[in-house]
């Protein structure tokens, strides 16, 4: 039995909830850890906009003093935005982050969860997380990748972040049975490019399309998430091979210094921003609009 004293839901949310409106879950982290400030509390903005607009509610997901929040304010934002030492929150920081009162950006297992813990079934963000480029070493998979196995909420992103093993995560999602479907072509996209040099187990071009699969899938009681992998706009992406050699650059980097777990994507992240003098930024505002966009069309079509 959930507690729900620790969640807190904005009253523009508990509207939504209540009068079975579609609504879409926003993760944190981006604003904590993926973009610098003030960049990250405007995108934070404006991808609520976005969800807006397309006539969905946004429900972005934080933690913050003791509690589960769903839906934030500006001031939220913004806190989270431009505060030093917030924790990038995955599932097992959860109760001790909860517990402390420390404020908390969440990642995509963990805003999942909280989603579902409320009733909401979409879910954007910019890509997921998955199994880390020499996991056969490290074993690093990526909590998002177990969270989706087990957790009724679809997942709208960029395909998988280009910085990990994409083949890997890829073999990890079929045997966890989660359906992954393009959107709108055959190739799999690679977050900051449209291609990745693989295929996709599935495609469809609609959202009405895909709002019957996932209705047919949680109706048949087949538990877990759909990714659904919406390309980054032609105008928006990056050199697939240009993109490599400044990933190779950033992971050479990442263990010179030594970076592990959790702060490896981040890290990753910011370097490639540097790297690239702004323009991976650029792209990563521009995909996660894109997938507020597509999130909230799918959304409506659901709740239709």
């Amino acid at each position: 039995m959930i507690n729900k004293d620790l969640i807190l839901i904005s009253s523009e949310v508990q509207h939504a909830l209540d009068a079975n409106l579609p609504i879409v879950a926003l993760e944190s982290t981006i604003i904590s850890h993926g973009m610098p400030w003030p960049q990250n509390a405007n995108t934070a903005k404006l991808v609520d906009e976005e969800v807006r607009k397309y006539g969905a509610v946004p429900a972005t997901i934080a933690i913050r003093d003791g509690k589960c929040l769903v839906g934030l304010r500006d001031e939220d934002i913004d806190y989270l935005g431009q505060t030093p030492g917030v924790w990038k929150v995955s599932l097992r920081d959860m109760p001790y982050v909860i517990a402390k009162k420390l404020p908390g950006a969440t990642t995509v297992a963990a805003t999942m969860r909280i989603a579902s813990m409320v009733g909401i079934k979409i879910f954007a963000t910019g890509g997921i997380g998955g199994v880390h480029r020499g996991a056969t070493d490290t074993m690093d998979i990526s909590a998002d990748l177990t969270e989706m196995a087990h957790t009724n909420v679809a997942i709208v992103a960029a395909g998988v972040k280009s910085i990990l093993d994409i083949g890997l995560t890829l073999e990890y999602l079929e045997t966890s049975g989660i359906p992954v479907v393009t959107y709108g072509q055959d190739a799999f996209p690679s977050f900051y490019s449209s291609k990745s040099g693989f295929q996709s187990p599935l495609r469809m071009d609609s959202p009405q399309e895909m709002a019957s699969l996932l209705q047919s899938k949680w109706d048949l009681g087949l538990n877990g998430s759909v990714l659904i992998a919406n390309p980054i706009p032609k105008e928006f992406e990056m050199d697939q091979k240009a993109i490599e050699v400044h990933i190779l650059d950033a992971l050479q980097e990442a263990n010179r210094l030594n970076i592990k777990g959790k702060e490896v994507t981040p890290f990753l992240l910011k370097a490639i921003a540097a790297h690239t003098h702004g323009e991976s930024l650029e792209a990563n505002i521009a995909l996660i609009k894109n997938n507020a966009k597509v999130a909230s069309q799918i959304a409506v079509a659901l709740y239709q």
